[in-house]
């Protein structure tokens, strides 16, 4: 399900026919006369994206792009304009805008792109799919959650499994249902049971009430169970029965209930050698295996690098409370050249790296801390105790660290403290005002 889309355009017969066509197309759309209007709507209306025309008055549409931007930074934004030159595009693109659409423009060619960009109900599990490959398996899942087949869906650790089960989830009719996940990987053996059964009051020493298990608590929804290779054998034959009489009995229980539910399943494991050794159960395999969705690595999906990556800088930057840095081109070709074999996990790990470490609205290269050669180890100085170091620093630390930060600047520059300043993302008079702290506080600092 799909938020609405924001229409800001102060010409009310193209606003009319916007609306019409985005309408008649299946979204849900509000307007807005012009930038202000909108602005006042964002403050009690969610929206999945804005459509805005550039050419408005009194307030424009590049000055709403950076308003938006600083305050919901995670809301994409399609320009549009008559006068659609490239660099006035260019320079939308860098300031956050997520598409520049030149006018005019034919019906289809808007669809395509509100479909692109438009974040669904909820946009932290929004799904990024740039690539070709990922659009395929997405195309795949939405038709998959029409139906109520068990889908097992693998890939390596940190690609996404549990956001792609989600996916299936909001797309298929028991959408306005529980969705309920469980890591079988992170509960004890002993708890297991009892937390995806339920058990009876009394039903063993410290059930002092009774408790309701996963699978009810999914009842008419989807139950994912994540990581599902790890189950002991002993539940994976109790799961099985739940999979065939679709009724679970509680621990301690005497008679089944009844329960309507689906079953996604993940694994990071090669589950066909996982039965071979007996470690996992083949009839179970082939229960959960009706549908197979095999989740590309990061690596595999190249296209989706850096769209995923602004996607994070601009959640985790709406957590600073600090607007959103942009990419050089730079930092994108590295992002880019990356082999990503902590997939997703370390993409998000790279980007609030480079959120603590770039002081200003532009991220470096150096920003990333990326190891200098494929397939090198990662840099010596450990990520991990810098970011702990700095989450947990006083102010004086954090500022110590912005020092050491602009010094290696000014060294990577030669000491030109202008091209310093573009490559720190701060203006040449900041930048002066800093030194000139730092040589009262030092006094003096080297060349």
């Amino acid at each position: 399900m799909a938020l609405p889309v924001l229409i800001v355009e102060d010409d009310d017969a193209l606003r009319e026919a916007l609306v019409d066509t985005l309408t008649l197309g299946g979204h849900d759309v509000v307007e807005a006369s012009d930038g202000q209007a909108a602005l006042k709507l964002l403050e009690h209306q969610r929206v999945g994206l804005v459509l805005s025309d550039v050419q408005m008055r009194p307030m424009d549409g590049e000055t709403l792009l950076g308003e938006i931007k600083r305050r919901y930074p995670w809301v994409p934004v399609i320009l549009m304009t008559a006068y659609g030159v490239v660099e006035k595009a260019v320079a939308a693109l860098h300031a956050g805008a997520a598409h520049y659409l030149p006018k005019p423009f034919e019906p289809d060619a808007l669809l395509q792109e509100v479909a692109r960009y438009l974040l669904p109900d909820g946009s932290e599990e929004h799904v990024i799919a740039e690539d070709p490959a990922m659009r395929a398996l997405l195309d795949v899942a939405r038709r998959v959650a029409q139906s109520d087949a068990s889908v097992l869906i693998t890939g390596e650790s940190g690609t996404g499994k549990e956001v792609l089960a989600r996916f299936i989830h909001r797309n298929s009719p028991r959408a306005d249902k529980p969705f309920v996940a469980i890591n079988c990987a992170a509960i004890p053996e002993q708890l297991l049971e009892s937390t995806l059964f339920g058990h009876e009051r009394g039903a063993f020493t410290g059930a002092a009430v009774q408790h309701i298990g996963k699978f009810e608590q999914a009842d008419g929804g989807t139950l994912l169970l994540d990581e599902i290779t790890e189950m002991p054998l002993s539940l994976q034959a109790k799961l099985l029965r739940v999979l065939q009489e679709r009724e679970v009995e509680r621990v301690g229980g005497t008679k089944p209930l009844k329960v309507d539910l689906r079953v996604l399943a993940t694994s990071n494991r090669d589950l066909p050698n996982a039965v071979a050794n007996g470690h996992f159960r083949e009839d179970l395999y082939y229960r959960l295996n009706v549908f197979p969705l095999a989740l590309p690595a990061l690596r595999e999906r190249p296209d989706d690098v850096v769209p995923l990556a602004r996607a994070m800088l601009a959640r985790h930057a709406a957590r600073m409370n600090r607007r959103a840095p942009a990419l050089t081109p730079e930092a994108i070709r590295q992002l880019a050249a990356h082999g990503w074999e902590g997939n997703i996990r370390e993409l998000d790990n790279v980007v609030q790296r480079a959120l603590i470490l770039a002081p200003g609205d532009v991220i470096e290269a150096a920003h990333l801390y990326l190891p200098q050669r494929p397939g090198a180890p990662a840099p010596v100085m450990s990520t991990a105790a810098v970011v702990a170091h700095v989450v947990a620093a006083a102010p004086t630390d954090l500022k110590a660290l912005e020092k050491q930060h602009i010094l290696d600047a000014l060294r990577a520059s030669g000491g030109v403290r202008k091209q310093a300043a573009e490559r720190l993302g701060m203006s040449e008079r900041t930048l002066r005002y800093k030194l000139q702290q730092y040589r009262e506080e030092d006094g003096g600092l080297d060349a």
